[in-house]
Parts: structure tokens; sequence; C-alpha cells
């Protein structure tokens, strides 16, 4: 586990104060079935080690362990109030997962030691200038054959930027979650074949589905 940083980071509710509401307005807004559809296109194998970078309270990663049991989890966010959160719900549920503290760009991990990598609403919230480290950190993590699942708002043609963007005081970089920006910065990553799998439609906007090979 990191230690903690001195580095500034944007919490998943974009205030402190509105973590407890982050759990509901995802489910209201259709974050539970938009990762459960993550999940299917992962076809996770007993065995596996996933990694969940930006886990946040640990939704998508306790569904992972839930449904996957003989696979092994980590999640990693730089959250501490997030993965305090996130240990609670997984005791909660009586599943193991290693949540540590940490940057999707400085990830604290052996090369190749993970069969997949979990990207579920994080990415908008990453600075410019962090979009292609956290990615080639991703991919030196993977193992050979390994693959990297996204899923994000999507960029300036998704859709409205008025209630939602307001709500995870995202807007700008939302501008910048545009299919080719993502793709183009996957294959400087040196990942094989990056592509958007799919799309659907969300409440407020639409999102994304996006995977890249190691």
């Amino acid at each position: 586990m990191m230690s903690e940083s001195t580095r500034t980071y944007l919490p998943a509710a974009g205030h402190d104060w509105a973590l407890p509401l982050y759990d509901p307005i995802v489910k209201l807004l259709g974050g539970e079935k938009a990762r459960r559809v993550l999940l299917d296109q992962a076809a996770l194998q007993p065995g596996y080690r996933v990694l969940d970078i930006g886990c946040g309270t640990g939704t998508l990663a306790i569904l992972s362990k839930r449904l996957h049991p003989d696979v092994a989890i980590v999640g990693i966010d730089p959250d501490p109030k997030a993965l305090a959160r996130a240990r609670r719900k997984a005791s909660r549920a009586g599943v193991s997962i290693q949540f540590d503290q940490g940057f999707g760009d400085e990830l604290p991990y052996p090369e190749a030691s993970f069969d997949r990598v979990f990207s579920s609403f994080m990415f908008h919230h990453l600075p410019s200038a962090e979009k292609g480290k956290t990615l080639h950190a991703v991919r030196r993590v993977l193992k050979p054959g390994g693959t990297f699942h996204m899923l994000d708002f999507d960029g300036p043609e998704g859709g409205a930027h008025g209630v939602l963007s307001h709500l995870l005081h995202s807007r700008e970089r939302l501008e910048e979650n545009s299919e080719n920006q993502v793709l183009s910065l996957m294959r400087q990553s040196s990942f094989a074949d990056p592509k958007k799998v799919d799309g659907q439609a969300m409440l407020f906007r639409r999102i994304a589905y996006f995977w890249a090979g190691a």
C-alpha cells in the first residue's frame, strides 16, 4: 500500500461532504447496470488477478468478487475516505478485496501482474497531463494477453453537459473524453488494437466502453 500522498485529487463525488451521496446518485443514473456490462465484457476466469483503478467506494470491485469469487481483486484510489467506505462495504458483503491508496499513474505493482484492469467512471476526473501517464502505468502492469476495460462518460458528442457535469464537477475534463482522443492516448501507451466497443444512453448523458489489449 502506498503511503498517503500530498498530491491533490478530485473526490468521486466532487467534494468530501458529498461522498455519502455518490453511490445513490450513480445507481440512480444507471451506473450499476453500466458496470455489469463492463464486467461481462471482461470475461473473467478463475485464477485471474484484476485491478480496479480509481475504485472509489468499491462498487465494481465488490460486484466483481461476488460474481467471480475465484478471482483476486485489487482496488486502488487516492481518496482515503472513499477507501474506508469501500472496505466497510466489502466487509458487509462478506468478500475479501485488497484496497490500496495510490494514484493510477503511479501503480505500486510489479510489471505484468494483472490479467485484467478496469477503469469505471474515473478517466474523466484526471487532469490532461495524467491521462497518458495512467494509461502507460496500466499497460505496464498488464500481463501478456491481458486486457484493459474502460467505462466513462462520452466526449463532447455524447450529450448534454448541464446537470450531470455540474454534479460531477468535470465539465472541462469531459471535453477531453472524445473517442478519437481516448484511442489516440491508448495507442501512444503501446496498447494493442484499442477500440470503442459499445456506447449506451444513461440518464443525462451517453457512456462509452473501451477495450485495449496488452
